[in-house]
């Protein structure tokens, strides 16, 4: 298997991936990974930590050229190897490639994933461990060509059997989401899910929070779960707005980095960081465009939908407009639909016309499911 990881700075995908080859390491599988920007400061000693990008471009290609040279004539030694590295470089010499097509090609790499993340996030990170003026706009925009470009190359790699996959990821909220990396890796034949609920509309409502996360779990046990809510930028952008119309200029943001399998999320630090409000509301149609765009690609990228329909208090059905549209944009795309549907008054015909099946608990779904045989075995174990 060859896999190649994107993403763009700030993301520490150094961190994430020795997570997934732990996890792979204890399945009884061997992980190589190669880590293009640890490779380059080898290759040019001389160069001080965290400046690699100030390099003239011609040097910096001939860099990178020469590290990937490395890992193409070292590959063939191992079963399973991920390149880490990203598509491009927006730096101070403006937005260039962070790849060669000639290299990428002897590469052939079966699998590409981007990697993304909260932006609050990234923007820690970056203000912790890189010496970079960024806008938080620019990181936005860097996230989006990431994935684009990305895609590109995926499509570019023509193979006449077995086709390249290529998927988004985000990295994970409460806990990384390396098991997921893993099963893409490993598991290739395990069923791709994208679990739908309402997330807006119901952040004040703790039992319904607490459902939603009951289902959410299940799913992500048995399947690979592309879940929309480990990238809720929402929350930022309307606390962005409220604070904007206290007349405040500053917001305090919460940063807490995702907690490796195993950990608890609660045990995980919190950070305080003061955020121009201003900054955030620059960035708010981003957010929406980017979770309208984002959340489509994870349906498309999926084998299926599960949808789970809470009841909301006074009897009301929990069906967002966003959850509406994603089971119709699924069903337009030829994915499995189902919907989970826990309100007692009967769901409209735009569900159950939409629907390849309507269940009434997680249970229901999930014995169904197994008995299509969605759900392998994921580890030696056979679990």
């Amino acid at each position: 298997m060859r896999v190649l990881v994107t993403g763009q700075i700030g993301l520490d995908k150094k961190r994430y991936l020795e997570q997934v080859a732990a996890i792979a390491k204890q399945n009884g599988e061997e992980l190589k990974i190669f880590n293009i920007g640890d490779m380059m400061y080898r290759e040019a000693p001389d160069v001080p930590p965290g400046r690699i990008l100030d390099l003239p471009l011609a040097r910096l290609n001939s860099l990178r050229r020469a590290v990937f040279r490395d890992v193409i004539s070292e590959m063939g030694k191992y079963k399973n190897v991920l390149v880490n590295t990203h598509a491009l470089f927006r730096w101070k010499h403006g937005l260039f490639s962070a790849f060669d097509f000639d290299q990428l090609s002897q590469f052939n790499a079966d699998l590409y994933v981007t990697l993304v993340d909260n932006i609050e996030t990234v923007h820690a990170r970056m203000l912790r461990d890189h010496e970079f003026e960024h806008s938080l706009k620019d990181l936005m925009v860097w996230r989006e060509e990431e994935i684009l470009a990305t895609e590109i190359v995926a499509k570019s790699n023509r193979r006449e059997t077995d086709p390249a996959r290529f998927f988004v990821l985000s990295r994970g909220r409460g806990t990384m989401t390396a098991e997921t990396m893993f099963r893409l890796i490993f598991r290739p034949n395990m069923k791709t899910v994208y679990p739908s609920f309402p997330m807006s509309h119901v952040m004040d409502m703790p039992d319904v929070l607490a459902e939603i996360d009951g289902f959410r779990a299940k799913i992500a046990e048995k399947m690979i779960a592309f879940d929309p809510g480990d990238v809720d930028e929402k929350v930022l952008s309307d606390r962005a707005i409220k604070a904007a119309s206290e007349g405040k200029l500053n917001l305090e943001v919460e940063i807490k980095e995702a907690a490796a399998p195993g950990q608890s999320p609660a045990s995980m630090p919190v950070a305080k960081l003061n955020v121009k409000t201003q900054d955030i509301l620059q960035i708010v149609p981003d957010i929406d465009g980017q979770i309208y765009a984002r959340d489509f690609i994870l349906v498309r990228q999926s084998d299926m939908i599960v949808s789970y329909i809470p009841e909301l208090p006074g009897g009301k059905p929990g069906l967002s407009s966003g959850v509406e549209r994603e089971l119709q944009h699924a069903h337009e795309h030829g994915r499995d639909v189902y919907v989970i549907w826990r309100p007692r008054k009967e769901p409209s015909p735009f569900v159950t016309q939409t629907a390849n099946k309507v269940f009434r608990s997680v249970d229901e779904c999930l014995t169904f499911l197994e008995k299509k045989g969605y759900f392998q075995p994921h580890n030696l174990f056979g679990s």
